[in-house]
């Protein structure tokens, strides 16, 4: 994959946005079906995003995924969040990578022809992800044994490899010993739950993974034992944050824009005036607008800031998603109310957005964790407390 500067990166996912996601959007919510023709594209095109060019990829940074999770977020937020975890993910791995874990799987995600995702979320820990409790052994002089249960796998059994979050199992192991690995997908004993039956963001797969004695070589373990709180905190979290930041915004730029379209085209039947030339309506437009561009502002300078080192770099990545998810659900909301029972309907993208959106607060770090994660950084207290 050649070096692609960011306003082409950018320009490319919008016209695969614009091309293939947004035709197909309706359908993969309706369908709750993986959205296979968008996020091939994405991965075609933009797949090493913010892999090294050493590797073949574009080396992009945080900026970089918020832009493109806003420009596919606009069209289709399932398809945006498929790929925003496979960013994320490729990011992990290259963080820390050996020659063999760049060969395995940032040459060929650089190339298009890897899609890999996060497993670290558990049905014991919720939402604090940054605590497995899937177990890591030696299988052997080379080789690692995982068992353990992941929840909300994104891209479940679509994507090529997974990295999984573990705690190390072996006698003498102090605790806490947190670990990274690479799983891929045709691992023995990997056993997949039920489909996601979802209230929105219907076309992302996320689903159960049940690792049963699963077998890895140990040249799949990322870094060194011990670094999984590294990655969480140094990577996982950024990347996320922002990818997810990213979706939504570009969620309620969607939402803005089919209010204003609606109002730009509707016309009172008795005096032909139109509907956009109400001051009152003017008015509620003017405050979404400014809303999604604050939000907006935020998304972008935090990023900045995070790749910078800058000093206000933590307050703004937490700030950031918990901002967006309110500013999504209140400029739908308003969008809604400008556009009336035409909105309302069951087949208004109003109303896949609204339930899309109000994922932006179950997804971990849930929103009222991410309040109280900017006044500890504001506070310099530690972030998960004492």
């Amino acid at each position: 994959m050649a070096r692609t500067g960011l306003g082409k990166a950018v320009s490319l996912a919008r016209e695969i946005a614009e091309g293939v996601l947004a035709p197909r959007a309706a359908a993969v919510d309706a369908e709750q079906r993986w959205p296979q023709e968008g996020v091939s594209a994405l991965q075609s095109r933009l797949g090493g995003l913010v892999v090294p060019e050493s590797c073949g990829g574009m080396g992009h940074g945080l900026l970089a995924v918020a832009q493109v999770g806003e420009a596919t977020g606009r069209a289709c937020a399932s398809t945006s969040i498929c790929f925003g975890m496979h960013l994320v993910a490729s990011a992990v791995i290259a963080a820390k990578a050996s020659d063999q874990q760049q060969e395995r799987y940032l040459v060929p995600i650089a190339a298009g022809e890897h899609l890999t995702t996060l497993a670290l979320s558990e049905p014991a820990t919720g939402g604090e992800f940054w605590l497995p409790q899937t177990r890591m052994e030696r299988g052997g002089a080379d080789r690692l044994r995982l068992s353990g249960t992941k929840s909300f796998v994104t891209n479940a059994g679509h994507a090529d490899s997974y990295v999984v979050s573990t705690v190390a199992a072996d006698p003498g192991t102090p605790p806490g010993q947190f670990s990274c690995t690479v799983v891929d997908v045709d691992t023995p004993n990997l056993v997949w739950g039920a489909p996601w039956q979802g209230f929105g963001m219907r076309g992302n797969a996320s689903r159960s993974l049940e690792l049963r004695d699963v077998m890895i070589p140990r040249s799949h373990l990322l870094g060194e034992e011990g670094d999984e709180i590294w990655y969480v905190f140094n990577v996982v979290a950024p990347y996320f944050l922002l990818a997810m930041a990213g979706t939504y915004l570009g969620v309620a730029a969607a939402a803005l824009e089919e209010a204003r379209r609606h109002l730009l085209r509707r016309r009172h039947a008795y005096s032909n005036r139109s509907l956009a030339s109400q001051p009152i309506v003017q008015h509620r437009l003017g405050t979404m607008w400014a809303r999604v561009e604050r939000t907006r502002r935020l998304i972008y300078h935090a990023a900045a800031e995070a790749e910078t080192g800058g000093a206000e770099a933590l307050a703004g990545l937490a700030s950031s998603k918990a901002e967006v998810a309110e500013a999504a659900e209140a400029v739908i909301n308003d969008a809604l109310s400008l556009v009336g029972g035409v909105g309302y309907s069951d087949n208004s993208p109003l109303h896949r957005l609204l339930r899309d959106a109000r994922a932006a607060h179950v997804m971990s770090p849930v929103t009222d964790v991410l309040r109280i994660w900017t006044g500890r950084a504001l506070l310099d207290q530690p972030l998960l407390g004492e």
